[in-house]
């Protein structure tokens, strides 16, 4: 039987993946929000609306459509991470969002290193077996199509890629690897390409993360990231990814916009938006731990004003 009565709040543990391990045994951005879809999928298992479930029972995909995390701490790659999950609340927009917070053990007591939430929806899989009725408090939040979601305000402002001269673009195939329900490339594969966007974007711009680890003892850090899933994208479709940086904000961070886009017949359709707020981390010495500050050369190569050889200097 599904529970009629949500819990208020569900707590999952678990440890991060070794894989996010890549800078010392600090944990990347991508993983915490692994752990995070993790949480929320352990969250409706309990409710009897797991993704099985869903999808061998009543035809549906659980689908991750938004996120949106901010990252005030490290992970370790020995941590538990303890992920606490507030009760669904119904959204104007055929959604469900469920706030997530992970803490982790410190010396001086528990931490938080992520504050974020989530959106779902329950997508019709066209394939799907399952036939059953779906249960009554959940049918306003099915939908066939992602695309039948509204888009935002902030969707309708890049319906077309930036035409900016610092825009970055890379263009890529949907792997299956990346994809769920035989079809759809789901919302971890854009969590994926949002961290590649960014190393590709670093190394085209000549502040690629070696060069940076190398000569400098700087890390990436990300502190926020979000992203808003727009419309579908198939399994071996061609996504188009925009980057640009808007702002460099206390000379410490640099903030990004990422839009996607598949062009079918004679035009493209937006499907997915998010931005991601980055910086460095020093990795060595005796400033290990805290903020880099960006130089004028660093500043300049991100905000595309110039080349970048002069980064060992500060000429703006």
């Amino acid at each position: 039987m599904i529970p009629v009565s949500e819990p208020t709040e569900t707590v999952y543990r678990g440890r991060p993946r070794y894989e996010g391990a890549n800078i010392r045994t600090w944990i990347g951005f991508k993983h915490f929000i692994y752990l995070v879809e993790e949480a929320v999928l352990d969250h409706f298992r309990q409710l009897g609306l797991g993704p099985q479930a869903c999808y061998h029972r009543f035809g549906l995909g659980l689908t991750f459509v938004e996120s949106s995390v901010q990252l005030p701490r490290t992970v370790e790659v020995d941590d538990v991470a303890t992920l606490t999950v507030r009760k669904a609340r119904a959204r104007d927009d055929g959604t469900l969002r469920l706030d997530v917070r992970l803490t982790v053990e410190r010396p001086g007591g528990s931490e938080i290193a992520l504050r974020g939430w989530v959106r779902v929806a329950l997508v019709r899989e066209k394939d799907a077996p399952g036939q059953e009725p779906v249960p009554a408090e959940y049918e306003p939040f099915v939908v066939p199509e992602i695309g039948a979601l509204p888009k935002g305000a902030d969707a309708q402002q890049q319906q077309q890629p930036s035409s900016e001269r610092n825009a970055f673009t890379w263009s890529w195939r949907v792997p299956y690897f990346y994809c769920h329900f035989s079809d759809r490339l789901q919302h971890s594969g854009y969590v994926r390409m949002m961290e590649e966007a960014v190393d590709r974007f670093l190394a085209d711009r000549g502040l690629s993360v070696r060069t940076l680890l190398d000569e400098r003892g700087w890390i990436p850090v990300v502190s926020r990231a979000r992203i808003r899933l727009l419309a579908d994208v198939h399994m071996e479709e061609t996504v188009q990814t925009v980057m640009v940086v808007d702002e460099i904000i206390k000379n410490a961070m640099f903030s990004a916009r990422i839009d996607c886009y598949v062009r079918r017949a004679d035009r493209l359709v937006h499907t997915a938006t998010g931005r991601i707020l980055h910086g460095y981390a020093v990795s060595r010495g005796p400033d290990a731990g805290q903020l880099a500050i960006l130089d004028a050369a660093t500043r300049s190569a991100l905000m595309g004003d110039g080349p970048s050889e002069s980064l060992d200097g500060d000429k703006a």
